[in-house]
């Protein structure tokens, strides 16, 4: 066996120049299976991880998935608000045991600023039920004292270069690349064409921890503040000649009238159903509760088409490249049936034939398996650290899912029954033929 595996091998390798091209079609379509399946565990860990602890996400009613995505992960168009009655009779229901209202609208140099309250920071978690960490400094006051107070998340200062005491602007709008911009730092001139907030700055007085979340990505500041920042704007849009200064809009009632969603904890999650009705059947607006566990079933059903879709198409060039493998090896067959002619003839018998080619086509398999895993863990090696700071997708550098080595099986197999194609032809030749080849 040892001696067939042998010739096996130097067989493959004399005839490397064919097969080399063979084995390159095989490596990248074992990378491209590798890392498709790696990025769609991961994107759902990612996005599963984003939020833990909240039992419902409570917001205008409209669909499950808009809600959550633009709520949590800050994606997607603007809903309808609710209005703070609203949350304040969530607070005042039996079973719940903590509500933090969350206003979005805003954004500095594109990142979504998040106005809510200091209890954010306290109930508001990831992962496994992580707490939110602080890298530097404290949260916002939440008072008219500490009214322009921002905390800020890791990549935003990192990816802006930002510490403690920093003074920011924002702008207003969710689309704000060019403007909301750092005093003291030379970043690209606001668009005169674009509104903000540039007569109102905010003070970076903490900056989060790394979470691999959203929130890595989010500015966050009071809702006094976000209020404070509005008070002479009208339809999205600044009052000709009614500017009023910072410190002037302390002075007025700074309570939000509305916002644009709620995080609710439970003190059971056995009342989840019962606050959600109650939610669903409130009389005075209408409001839905969104489960974001159910939210995210939603939408992988949806995604789940692309996928699928995805997963096809790389398993189709993984077809073609072991159609290839055998196209290559029964191409070269009439060229070696003298070789294998001379085998017989020293006595090797039929099944070392078949054996010989099989092994050669699974050698060639294996190198193209191989290569392609070197491959696909390299770039998703490279790849990582832009798609954490351009995405916020974290992929896990851990061993492979039993779902990756299932993937490797298939195209294993493959190759081997590719292999067996051309392998039973040359056992089915005589050593007559072999000697005396047809011309």
């Amino acid at each position: 066996m040892n001696s067939l595996l042998s010739i096996a091998r130097q067989s493959a390798w004399n005839r490397r120049s064919t097969l080399v091209w063979v084995v390159v079609s095989l490596a990248l379509a074992t990378a491209l299976l590798w890392t498709l399946e790696r990025l769609r565990h991961d994107i759902r860990s990612s996005f599963s991880q984003s939020v833990s602890g909240v039992d419902l996400i409570v917001g205008a009613r409209s669909s499950p998935v808009q809600l959550m995505l633009f709520s949590v992960f800050h994606i997607g168009s603007v809903p309808q608000s609710m209005s703070m009655d609203s949350v304040r009779a969530l607070v005042q229901h039996r079973s719940v045991s903590w509500v933090v209202p969350l206003s979005l609208g805003d954004s500095h140099r594109g990142y979504p600023v998040l106005g809510t309250t200091p209890a954010y920071f306290q109930h508001f978690a990831y992962g496994e039920k992580q707490p939110l960490a602080l890298q530097q400094g404290a949260v916002f006051a939440g008072t008219l004292d500490g009214l322009y107070e921002a905390v800020i998340g890791s990549e935003v200062a990192r990816k802006m270069g930002y510490t403690l005491g920093q003074s920011i602007t924002l702008g207003h709008g969710m689309d704000d690349h060019g403007h909301g911009h750092s005093h003291g730092h030379s970043h690209a001139p606001a668009s005169p064409a674009t509104p903000n907030h540039d007569d109102k700055p905010f003070k970076v007085v903490g900056i989060l921890a790394p979470t691999g979340t959203p929130v890595d990505r989010t500015v966050h500041v009071s809702l006094q503040a976000l209020e404070a920042l509005h008070l002479e704007w009208v339809a999205g849009a600044p009052l000709p000649g009614g500017q009023i200064p910072a410190d002037q809009a302390r002075k007025f009632n700074l309570e939000p009238q509305a916002v644009t969603a709620a995080l609710v904890g439970l003190k059971t999650r056995a009342a989840v159903f019962n606050v959600q009705r109650f939610v669903n059947a409130y009389e005075a607006e209408a409001l839905m509760g969104v489960m974001p566990g159910v939210a995210l079933g939603e939408l992988w059903a949806v995604l789940g088409v692309g996928e699928n879709a995805l997963l096809a198409v790389s398993a189709l060039v993984a077809l073609v490249s072991v159609v290839s493998l055998m196209a290559v090896v029964l191409a070269g067959l009439n060229e070696r049936r003298r070789e294998l002619a001379v085998l017989r003839a020293v006595g090797a018998g039929p099944r070392h034939v078949l054996g010989l080619l099989t092994l050669e086509g699974v050698w060639v398999t294996c190198a193209g398996v191989i290569l392609g895993i070197l491959l696909a863990q390299s770039g998703l090696a490279l790849g990582t650290p832009w798609l954490q700071q351009e995405m916020g997708i974290r992929l896990q550098m851990s061993a492979p899912l039993p779902t990756q080595w299932a993937l490797l099986a298939a195209v294993l197999l493959a190759g081997l029954l590719a292999s067996l194609g051309p392998a039973w032809r040359a056992y089915r030749w005589s050593l007559a033929d072999g000697l005396s080849p047809r011309v």
